[in-house]
């Protein structure tokens, strides 16, 4: 799930967004560390190399840190929540990256490595200054300048098209040329960390631009209703599919559902495209994919239920008679949960099929469910712990280009659900 980039901003259609912390315990006593799991994504859209949050939290919590890019592994050595991470991350946003006129975090920093300093500069609003280099993560930045500037993940809040970016960046670039303002003293290497107005400098950030308005479209994604962004998500996965190259993309898969914000319903979608009758088989190939979305999803788990009626309806000679295997298939590889099952063959629901289908369904899966009655004690009536759904539901049609958007009233509140924390599959 994406949160604001600046999250003293309450506004839900805030464009500045960014991935939630995912952080991951390793080890055990004095070797026990913190992967963060996910750091290159939040740093990308912090426009910053992804060293430095992480160096930032080891110099707040005292602690070592390890990096490795190739990897894609950060560390943060000793067991810290995620929780603690990302408010501890605010702390570095409003340090290093929102800008101190505008507040915005289209900023870029600048090293000046005669003169150790750090500049900064706003694309959005214009301002130049510099950093307070009292903080120790500075002579980390001081030390490892920031490479080319990575894609920025956000956009500006009243650029909506290739032209206008173009329009500031020629408003920025004339600027910079005619403004002879230093920072300090006025001495000509203040400015050595200004935008370059070669030709060849400039077809570059032009190029830097375009990729900033095709980002542009991406973030205005998120704002489009759920039935959109979930068939946008079942585009991607098709073309995947249709690519050859679904199976070794489970990560991107993921990436684009949190994108979109539709992981909990990404499951009904990846069942629609990567099953047939052959599901057993697939289940063990595929394994890896859906556990990205339900390990310890409930709501998910409960679209995979329904995923897998719809393909019972679509292979009801192959598939019906097979039912309760095919559940225990999926209790095994841990994509369901107990008590996610014994609430699903509480109630029969037309959600997915028709009533009559549905009942089938329910009676072949009876001996399963009665044997995880009888083989977990514990389990007596954890069903009514169940998280409910939102009031906003996808309803599956024909195919997930025709899934449908109702409101529907709850039956009781929502379980609040524990933040993911692991996503080593």
């Amino acid at each position: 799930m994406s949160v604001n980039v600046n999250r003293s901003v309450l506004d839900q259609f805030y464009r500045y967004k960014m991935p939630r912390i995912i952080a991951k315990v390793e080890g055990k006593g004095n070797g026990i560390k913190t992967v963060i799991v996910n750091m290159t994504d939040v740093a990308k859209s912090l426009n910053r190399p992804p060293t430095y949050p992480t160096k930032f939290f080891g110099c707040e919590l005292g602690a070592q840190t390890q990096f490795d890019a190739k990897n894609d592994r950060f560390i943060v050595n000793g067991s810290h929540e995620a929780s603690k991470l990302q408010d501890m991350l605010d702390g570095f946003i409003r340090k290093f990256v929102l800008c101190p006129e505008c507040d915005n975090p289209e900023t870029d920093l600048h090293i000046n490595a005669k003169k150790q300093t750090i500049g900064n500069s706003c694309k959005a609003c214009g301002y130049r200054g510099m950093l307070d280099t009292r903080h120790k993560l500075c002579t980390f930045i001081l030390r490892n300048p920031p490479g080319e500037p990575e894609v920025f993940q956000c956009s500006l809040t009243e650029a909506t098209t290739l032209e206008k970016y173009s329009l500031l960046f020629s408003t920025f670039r004339n600027t910079a040329l005619t403004d002879t303002h230093t920072f300090s003293d006025g001495d000509d290497d203040d400015q050595d960390w200004g935008e370059e107005t070669t030709e060849e400098a400039q077809q570059r950030r032009m190029e830097e631009i375009s990729a900033h308005a095709k980002n542009l479209t991406l973030s205005e994604d998120l704002e489009k209703p759920l039935e959109e962004r979930v068939n946008l998500f079942y585009n991607f996965v098709k073309q995947k599919k249709e690519d050859g190259a679904v199976d070794s993309s489970d990560k991107e898969i993921l990436a684009e559902a949190e994108r979109l914000d539709v992981k909990d319903t990404a499951p009904l979608i990846l069942t629609e495209l990567l099953m047939d009758e052959n599901i057993r088989d697939q289940i063990k190939k595929y394994k890896r994919h859906f556990l990205r979305f339900t390990h310890n999803n409930k709501k998910a788990q409960k679209y995979l239920l329904g995923g897998f009626e719809c393909l019972v309806k679509l292979h009801q000679a192959q598939l019906l008679p097979r039912v309760p295997i095919v559940l225990k298939d999926l209790y095994d590889a841990d994509l369901l949960e107990e008590d996610v099952i014994l609430a699903w063959a509480e109630k029969v629901s037309k959600k997915y099929v028709s009533k009559e289908l549905a009942k089938e369904i329910h009676a072949k899966a009876a001996p399963f469910v009665k044997w995880l009655k009888e083989a977990e004690e514990e389990s007596e009536g954890s069903g009514a712990d169940e998280e409910e759904d939102d009031n906003v539901e996808v309803v599956y049609s024909s195919s997930a280009r025709e899934l449908k958007v109702e409101t529907v009233t709850p039956e009781k509140p929502a379980e609040e659900e524990d933040d993911l924390d692991i996503d080593a599959i």
